[in-house]
C-alpha cells in the first residue's frame, strides 16, 4: 500500500477476481461526443472478457459496437472505510458468431429487463486496472477512528 493515500494496486488476476464477485458495473462510452456511463449487469467470462446482454435495438448496442469502452465495477463499505475499484478498457463488439451467441444464452448473463431480440456485447480487455482502500484508511491516507 502507498503510505501516501491509502491505497494498494491491484495486479490483473486480483482485478479479475474481484470482478467476478459483483453483478452489476458501469459501462462507460461515448454519445454524441459526450461521456455516457450506463450501469448493466455483466457476466466476466472465462478469457477474462466483459459481456453483456442488451436488447439489439438499444443505443448502447449502436454506440459500443466497434468503439474502444471502459467498464467499471466496484464495492464500497462505507462502515469500514474500504472498498476496491476495477476498471477494464478495451474494444467492444457485438458477439455475431452463432456458436458463441448459443454459448452465452446459456451460460452468459441474465437479462434483468427482457426484450424480444438480445444481444450480447463482448469486450475484450486490453487494460485492466484497480485499486484497493484497505479498512480504517481515509481518501487521505490517515487512519480512522478506533
Amino acid at each position: 500500500m502507498d503510505a501516501n493515500d491509502g491505497f494498494r494496486g491491484l495486479d490483473r488476476q486480483e482485478c479479475l477476481a474481484l470482478m467476478a464477485t459483483v453483478p452489476v458495473g458501469r459501462i462507460v462510452y461515448t454519445r454524441q461526443a459526450l461521456p455516457a456511463v450506463l450501469p448493466v449487469n455483466f457476466l466476466l467470462d472465462t478469457d477474462g472478457a466483459v459481456v453483456v446482454r442488451t436488447s439489439a435495438a438499444s443505443e448502447l448496442v449502436h454506440a459500443v459496437d466497434g468503439a474502444v469502452v471502459a467498464f467499471e465495477t466496484d464495492e464500497v463499505d462505507t462502515a469500514a472505510h474500504s472498498g476496491w475499484s476495477v476498471v477494464v478498457m478495451g474494444s467492444a463488439a457485438l458477439v455475431t458468431d452463432p456458436a458463441e451467441h448459443a454459448r452465452l444464452l446459456r451460460t452468459g448473463p441474465r437479462s434483468w429487463v427482457p426484450a424480444p431480440r438480445e444481444v450480447f456485447v463482448r469486450i475484450d480487455p486490453e487494460l485492466v486496472t484497480g485499486r484497493e482502500l484497505a479498512a480504517g484508511h481515509s481518501l487521505y491516507g490517515l487512519r480512522g477512528p478506533s
